[in-house]
Parts: structure tokens; C-alpha cells; sequence
């Protein structure tokens, strides 16, 4: 798992996007909290992970989060997870142990993924 998100970073170009961190706050970072696909613990790994799907949909955090981000209140939110397991199903497939698909893949950096080329004019 930890291997399939290192080369999700690897993948993805990072956006230059400020974490949305209370600046004022002392001490370490807080635990993560209501992760139900990722499995990683650690916030700095999570603040990466969601910096390349920001990057990868071309939204911003409230995208998928009210400002309480343990909270499903968002319904994006849900959607998200189905396609982050998604891509892990797919991934975990291939006999390489690379990764193949990510966000990505399908999005290019739009919240709504293409389903066709687009037209090409008329000449």
C-alpha cells in the first residue's frame, strides 16, 4: 500500500497548494481521523496523498471536505473513496507491482473526467 502511494508522488506533479493548516497551532500535527480506504497514519503522509488528488482533479480540499475533515457530511467525499479503492483494485492487478492508474489517469487535472476525445474542427 505504502509503495502504491510512493509512486502515486512520484506520478503526479504536486500542486504548489498551501496545506490549510491552522498556522497558530502548537505541537504535533493531529492523528488523521475517519480514514476508511487509506491506511496510513501519519498526517504528513495524508497531506501528501491529498495534494496529489487536488492536483490530479484540479479542485481544491472543499472539493470533497466540509471544514471539519473527519466529517462525511460532503457526499464527493464517498465518491472519492469508491475511486480510490477503485484504482487500487486496478493497480494491485497488475503482476508488476507498479502503479498504472491513479486519479489522474482519467481526471488530467479535472474535477470532471472526459469521456470522449473532443472534437476536432472542421477543416
Amino acid at each position: 500500500m505504502r509503495i502504491l502511494f510512493t509512486a502515486l508522488f512520484i506520478l503526479l506533479p504536486l500542486c504548489a497548494q498551501e496545506k490549510q493548516e491552522n498556522k497558530e497551532k502548537k505541537g504535533p500535527p493531529r492523528p488523521p481521523q475517519n480514514l476508511k480506504v487509506l491506511k496510513v497514519t501519519d498526517p504528513r503522509e495524508v497531506g501528501q496523498i491529498m495534494r496529489t488528488f487536488t492536483a490530479g482533479l484540479g479542485v481544491q480540499c472543499n472539493y470533497c471536505h466540509v471544514q471539519d475533515r473527519a466529517s462525511d457530511e460532503n457526499p464527493k467525499k464517498e465518491i472519492a473513496r469508491h475511486m480510490i479503492q477503485m484504482s487500487m483494485d486496478i493497480n494491485k492487478n497488475f503482476p508488476d507491482g507498479k502503479m498504472h492508474v491513479t486519479c489522474y489517469t482519467c481526471h488530467r487535472g479535472e474535477a470532471e473526467p472526459k469521456t470522449a476525445p473532443e472534437a476536432k474542427p472542421a477543416q
